[in-house]
């Protein structure tokens, strides 16, 4: 019993470490960072949705959204926070969604994300160490390595969990943004 506890622990405490021994943020470490943040930013596929397309007969492609999540979108736009949502995807569906949601700041079909994010930045006025991404694929690597706090959900791509701050217990589409929307305005109260 005592030596299960044990390797449950090192297991544990294995899957907190980075390469290099950097150790992963707590919950409460993450909330207490989050209290500088002016701007959240968001990929859409596999953050926003669970990363599967869905095509229709006739050809146009569709993605599911997560309400929870864009109850916690909503949350942390009224506690003050800019909300952004930066993707490489090109359909009319996310623009939508941001949209319904509220989200002035829309950036789909973005090649460089972080020359775009770096032009929001600008245009709001804070650095990029103001900015949490999250992101889950290759092409987030470079925005995350540039921001003051790196997201991910628990799904995402191995290069990306290593080098992501913070990894959600949840997976994309699935109350990943909420959950870090939860701890974003727990960090303004």
């Amino acid at each position: 019993m005592r030596q299960a506890r044990r390797l449950r622990h090192s297991v544990a405490v294995q899957k907190d470490f980075l390469k290099g021994g950097a150790m992963k943020l707590s919950r409460q470490q993450l909330t207490e960072r989050l209290k500088d943040i002016r701007l959240l930013c968001l990929d859409v596929d596999g953050v926003m949705t669970d990363g599967g397309l869905y095509y229709t007969d006739d050809g146009h492609q569709m993605r599911k959204f997560n309400v929870k999540d864009g109850v916690g979108i909503k949350a942390v736009m009224a506690a003050g926070v800019e909300l952004a949502i930066i993707t490489a995807s090109a359909t009319d569906v996310i623009t939508k969604r941001a949209q319904d949601l509220g989200v002035k700041h829309v950036f789909p079909s973005v090649d460089d994300k972080l020359e775009t994010l770096r032009g929001l930045c600008d245009t709001l006025g804070i650095g990029l160490g103001d900015v949490a991404h999250m992101g889950d694929d290759s092409n987030d690597m470079v925005v995350l390595q540039a921001v003051g706090l790196a997201l991910t959900v628990s799904d995402a791509v191995d290069e990306v969990l290593e080098i992501a701050d913070y990894v959600t217990d949840k997976v994309g589409g699935r109350g990943a943004v909420r959950e870090i929307a939860d701890m974003v305005v727990a960090s303004r109260s």
